[in-house]
């Protein structure tokens, strides 16, 4: 009976040894985590913003800048390659509305309206490309100067687009942080925008031929 009570006083203790964390040696206090560490500058924060702002908006500038078709002799073969595109450049301006509205809340005042509109802005682009995209497949192959007419109209539109981050610019502090933003630096430099005219053949004069 003693021998029992025993037994039982002992597991009791440990129980309730294990549920204390009880061990065979002296416990050391847990470190605690310092309630210090360094947050990043609101500069910081807003250059990152930007930073995703404009890997956003280089969708677009990956599409290739010299439009299609320049050595192509087969009108259709011609027409259909500039179909394609300006397909890339409407899936391309709709990527980029896309990611523009998920880059989330920005820590400069301004910044959300002027991605917003940033966002309008290549949505309605893709717009463009993609009715210029259905006008050439409809289009007349044979017609080389009329049929292209659409594509060379949205690609004079990038125009808009020769000064990159142009709504950006306008909001001091949204500037500064592009300046600070890798990818924005990049944007800026990238390559100009294609001519409304390469690609396809040139219209034919209807003026008639100098007398002089």
């Amino acid at each position: 009976m003693r021998a029992r009570l025993v037994t039982a006083v002992a597991a009791s203790a440990l129980s309730a040894c294990l549920l204390a964390g009880c061990t065979g040696q002296d416990s050391e206090p847990t470190p605690t985590t310092s309630s210090t560490s360094t947050s990043a500058s609101p500069e910081q924060l807003a250059a990152d913003y930007l930073d995703k702002v404009c890997s956003a908006t280089s969708a677009f500038a990956t599409v290739q800048k010299t439009p299609p078709g320049a050595d192509v002799t087969d009108p259709g073969k011609r027409k259909e390659l500039m179909a394609v595109y300006m397909g890339q450049f409407g899936e391309a301006f709709t990527r980029s509305a896309t990611e523009l509205r998920a880059v989330g809340e920005s820590p400069v005042a301004g910044g959300d309206q002027v991605v917003e509109k940033m966002a309008g802005t290549f949505t309605e682009m893709a717009t463009v490309f993609t009715d210029a995209k259905t006008a050439v497949e409809q289009a007349d192959a044979n017609d080389q100067y009329g049929g292209l007419a659409p594509a060379r109209d949205a690609l004079a539109k990038l125009a808009d687009f020769s000064v990159p981050l142009k709504e950006v610019e306008s909001t001091p502090e949204l500037a500064a942080a592009a300046r600070k933003a890798p990818k924005c630096q990049a944007l800026r430099t990238a390559s100009p925008s294609p001519s409304a005219t390469a690609g396809a053949p040139a219209a034919e004069s209807s003026a008639p031929p100098s007398t002089s």
